[in-house]
């Protein structure tokens, strides 16, 4: 059956409800049979059509294969099918709420967070969904993927558009592009970030991680607009690939809103915003040169969407740090510690130049890198660390099923310089590192920012490195 006749379908049987979770499956509800990463759906058929269901939605093939009592609806993709049902079931909720996605690499939590502010100041009310976490109108949600599936999703957004919300800013994963989890959305507009290595766990190679996020760009509606980084390598392949209006940021002359007479500090930023109509002299509580492109493509959408020049102006000046992401936590001995998300080379890369860049006496690095996790990037994040770090120590991340001294001799194999340790217990490594700072030193602990826990094996403790660094600073008094 094609999609279109399923939708039509599902609203003509008054459906209560959509699952595709056999344990969540209520009666008179649609159970979709979708193939995951772990489980087939199909083999729990049986188990919905106990619990309630009324309609059966399955991939091709299966009809003869299943007995059912109920209609069993046969699709080419399941994926797309949840997508476009979900967003039918909850009266298609972006069709009157203002969606922006948000993708990359790196980036897109901190944009959420700048385009909520600028909406702020603008006198709209923002809703965001991403890495943190999901929130609108005083309501937080705990995030468990960067891009929830598209029941959550179209639920969550369904109560914004409830709540009068009139923009969601939303960061747009590779893999929810690729799983079609966001294929029922009607983009109002999209930002393209940057595009470095990352998840060839899962796409394999980078002509196919970029597929997955020119899909967002690929499927913009005439009225929609985006906006691309100038200065990234895949510029030039996204442009040929959207069909809408495109508004260009970055540092290179070429693109039409550029940041010039740049100076760099340890606790704000100052530059020339210049664009089409006009220049802006701005200082920015942000640090770095990675964050000059969030700020510029938060301000390129802003512009684009005719927000007032003196409201952008204001959040962007006001606005001081985005959780986990390069936050700085207060010492009082000289020395200054960052807790940051980095947990892929470029990302890593792009934080240490920037605080090099601010003439520290050593830039002191911990991190390690994720369990069941893409393995090329941690070579590759060994070298970054100890070639643009003065001592960096190796330590243990999320390993997940992995063993915390395979992950580690990982990292190990991409470094050519002799100065690093090892010392695979997180919080004994922070508090190394901390015991190892002067005056003038800056300390980076990458990996983790935002995160409150640590997952071991099947277990997941709370662990917060912002937390451990406070505990620590205090137990030594600075």
């Amino acid at each position: 059956m094609r999609i279109e006749d399923l939708v039509k379908l599902i609203r003509e049987c008054k459906i209560k409800g959509i699952s595709c979770n056999s344990k969540t499956v209520k009666k008179g509800s649609v159970f979709v049979a979708v193939k995951g990463a772990k489980e087939d759906g199909s083999r729990f058929i049986d188990q919905a059509i106990s619990k309630g269901a009324k309609i059966i939605v399955c991939k091709r093939g299966l009809r003869k294969k299943i007995k059912a009592d109920v209609p069993l609806v046969e699709v080419k993709d399941t994926r797309l099918a949840i997508a476009r049902l979900s967003a039918e079931f909850y009266a298609n909720p972006s069709k009157r709420l203002k969606v922006i996605g948000i993708t990359g690499t790196n980036g897109k939590t901190t944009i959420t967070y700048i385009l909520e502010a600028i909406l702020k100041e603008a006198g709209l009310e923002p809703g965001v969904i991403g890495t943190v976490n999901y929130r609108f109108k005083g309501i937080v949600l705990p995030a468990k993927n960067t891009t929830p599936g598209p029941l959550e999703l179209q639920s969550i957004m369904r109560e914004m558009v409830k709540a009068d919300v009139d923009y969601c800013a939303m960061e747009v994963s590779s893999h929810a592009l690729e799983q079609e989890r966001v294929k029922g959305i009607n983009f109002h507009s999209a930002i393209f970030t940057n595009l470095t290595q990352d998840h060839l766990d899962y796409h394999k190679t980078m002509g196919r991680y970029f597929l997955a996020k020119a899909r967002l760009f690929k499927g913009l509606s005439s009225s929609s607009f985006a906006v691309l980084n100038y200065d990234d390598k895949y510029f030039s392949s996204l442009k040929r690939i959207t069909k809408v209006r495109v508004v260009t940021y970055g540092l290179k002359a070429g693109a039409q809103i550029r940041a010039t007479n740049i100076k760099y500090g340890l606790s704000s930023t100052e530059f020339l915003l210049s664009f089409p109509k006009g220049e802006l002299k701005m200082e920015t509580h942000l640090i770095g040169r990675h964050n000059l492109y969030n700020l510029l493509a938060a301000f390129s959408w802003a512009h684009q969407e005719g927000i007032v020049l003196k409201d952008i102006k204001t959040a962007l000046e006001r606005f001081s740090f985005v959780p986990g992401r390069l936050e700085k936590i207060e010492c009082k001995k000289g020395f200054s510690v960052f807790v940051d998300y980095a947990h892929t080379d470029d990302a890593l890369k792009n934080i240490l130049i920037s605080l090099r860049a601010l003439s520290p006496k050593r830039i002191i690095t911990l991190f390690g890198c994720g369990g069941d996790r893409d393995k090329l990037k941690r070579p590759k994040m060994g070298k970054v660390a100890t070639e643009l770090s003065d001592f960096v120590v190796l330590t243990s991340d999320n390993p997940r099923s992995e063993k915390p001294e395979d992950i580690i001799k990982d990292i190990k194999s991409g470094i050519e310089k002799n100065n690093y340790s090892v010392l695979s217990d997180r919080k004994e490594a922070i508090k190394k590192v901390i015991s190892m700072a002067i005056k003038g030193d800056i300390l980076v602990i990458a990996g983790k920012g935002h995160e409150n826990y640590q997952v071991i094996g099947d277990n997941i403790i709370h662990f917060d490195d912002r937390e451990e660094v406070r505990l620590c600073l205090k137990s030594q008094n600075y």
